[in-house]
């Protein structure tokens, strides 16, 4: 069983997001182990890039935070690097694809494997051109996640034929952020992915109620949350360890039980 397939073995995964290098990459690593002691069943590690199209205002201004303090691709790998003295917890990077370019794919995926990076999300990586890196990913024990938008079932299906590791399942259409309200019809999409996988399913997008998470808790694999925790840094900056621990163990407990 590999690493990611591990994190959903017991209960409903979770899964918290953090951007690399906000407020600073000592306060990273510290945020990454509160977020395994408090619950976190797979991290998710932003690494800053530009122009994060696929991101709502939270974390593209977190990513602003981070490239003001020059944070680049080497310093991600000392995060993971510090992290990986302390934990197991499956580490995924969400990265887009450039930053991946200019490093090299193939000494990219070498250094996750050498680190322990298990997986590997791009937002802005059509399936068509998965094969650009997949090769090299596998190679170095490396699953490339695969994202399912709400969309036609025979491009679901497709998307879902090949993947790895797990299936980030997108809850609305647009942009991250926090949600009030999601009204796709998750059930139908995530009957629609098992028919050709038994992989994971985790839904992210939106979620940041406790709640929310376990609505999806009941249906879903995996929740993921991203927004709602850069929010806390945001607000808190080198301060929010305790807060960080608070919601994620909060939203842990949700992720697993029936909220009426």
């Amino acid at each position: 069983m590999s690493k990611i397939k591990e994190a959903f073995k017991n209960d409903t995964a979770f899964i918290g997001f953090i951007t690399a290098g906000d407020p600073t990459i000592e306060k990273t690593v510290e945020f990454i182990l509160a977020m395994d002691e408090a619950g976190c069943d797979l991290i998710e590690i932003g690494i800053p890039f530009s122009d994060p199209m696929a991101e709502g205002v939270v974390i593209q201004e977190a990513n602003v935070r981070a490239l003001k303090h020059n944070t680049t691709t080497d310093d991600v790998f000392e995060i993971v690097k510090r992290v990986r003295q302390k934990t197991n917890t499956p580490l995924v990077f969400l990265t887009y694809i450039n930053p991946v370019f200019f490093y090299g794919y193939e000494k990219f995926f070498k250094k996750c494997n050498e680190l322990g990076v298990d997986g590997i999300i791009s937002p802005d990586l059509p399936y068509e051109e998965k094969a650009e890196i997949q090769d090299i990913a596998s190679k170095n024990d490396v699953d490339v996640i695969s994202l399912i938008a709400p969309t036609s079932k025979q491009r679901i299906q497709k998307i879902a034929s090949d993947a790895s590791g797990f299936i980030y399942v997108v809850s609305s259409l647009g942009v991250t952020g926090m949600r009030s309200e999601i009204k796709t019809d998750l059930n139908s999409i995530l009957e629609d992915i098992r028919e050709v996988t038994d992989l994971p399913l985790a839904v992210g997008f939106g979620i940041n109620t406790p709640q929310q998470a376990s609505n999806i808790g009941k249906i879903a694999d995996g929740v993921i949350v991203g927004s709602a925790i850069v929010k806390i840094i945001e607000e808190h900056g080198e301060n929010a360890t305790e807060h960080i621990k608070e919601y994620v163990s909060t939203m842990k407990k949700a992720s697993n039980q029936k909220i009426i």
